[in-house]
């Protein structure tokens, strides 16, 4: 049987009718313990949606920490150091230390020069007499001192980048080691995610058409707002060091260039074709708030 397209009108609006029906159904002998029935579900909804949202965040994490500190971290440095030579994960590791050595003994060499200046009571036409007659050639003392700084500052570099490149390989591992835990979790804990689900869209949606639209111009603003550049190329910068790749300035550009604006458009789709029938008024604040 088909419904009609249109509902007869009748003389009492439909809304005095449901307001009506409502109070009777108060009035029942049975609205006491269907009240005390629907707060019941409500706790236990509230209970199973906080586990389990703990233990979507604590347990991979802990998980990962702990697979990390008893296990990934002493293997990685056995193998790195025993089965192989290599100091630098990567040419642009090698290129970093090799700048940091450069700016390290041209700074010594500074402040060599200017020690040496104190001690003679330096003076630049005596400097300039100096290096006519005997050269740049600095004393022995002198050169075995800048020797054995420069070598104990390769000593330093080579410790220093032996241990990002073990950390890098650890934090590789471990990071596979969590999202493995969580896409268990996720398999695992199917029904306790539904409720989860139910709890966050029910709470989402029982929010005021303002505060939505705050939530939602929050959230477009700081992924891909007029400030949001910035803090994308931090967070890539930031990811690329904790794997130990490169950070390849020209990868990050296009990166920032492109994700956002692609965000951008997925954020306007959804608001024009799911947002607006779900809720046209909240639809209505954020474009007047954004105006």
């Amino acid at each position: 049987m088909e419904k009609p397209a249109f509902e007869p009108t009748g003389l009492v609006p439909r809304s005095i009718i449901r307001t009506i029906d409502r109070f009777r159904q108060q009035l029942l002998p049975e609205s006491e313990v269907l009240a005390v029935q629907e707060f019941r579900i409500s706790r236990y909804q509230l209970l199973v949606s906080i586990k389990c949202l703990l233990t979507l965040v604590l347990v991979p994490l802990s998980v990962g920490l702990l697979v990390k500190i008893c296990f990934l971290r002493p293997v990685t440095e056995y193998f790195w150091n025993t089965h192989q030579t290599e100091i630098f994960l990567n040419s642009y590791q090698q290129g970093r230390a090799l700048q940091e050595m450069e700016d390290f003994s041209e700074k010594l060499f500074f402040e060599s020069l200017l020690l040496k200046a104190k001690e003679d009571d330096f003076h630049p036409s005596s400097f300039l007499k100096e290096e006519k007659n005997n050269g740049s050639t600095p004393s022995f003392s002198l050169e075995y001192t800048l020797q054995e700084a420069i070598q104990q500052k390769t000593l330093q570099l080579s410790l220093f980048y032996n241990n990002e490149s073990v950390v890098a390989i650890t934090n590789l591992c471990s990071d596979f080691i969590t999202l493995g835990t969580l896409a268990l979790l996720f398999f695992f804990m199917r029904p306790q995610i539904i409720i989860l689900k139910s709890f966050l869209t029910e709470s989402i949606y029982s929010l005021s058409d303002t505060t939505k639209s705050f939530l939602l111009i929050l959230l477009t603003d700081l992924l891909v707002g007029f400030h949001s550049p910035r803090g994308w190329e931090i967070s890539i910068e930031l990811l690329l060091k904790h794997f130990g790749c490169p950070e390849n300035q020209d990868f990050i550009f296009l990166f920032v260039a492109t994700f956002p604006v692609f965000l951008d458009t997925v954020f306007k789709y959804w608001i024009f074709r799911y947002l607006n029938k779900i809720s046209p008024s909240t639809v209505a604040t954020y474009h007047n708030m954004i105006e």
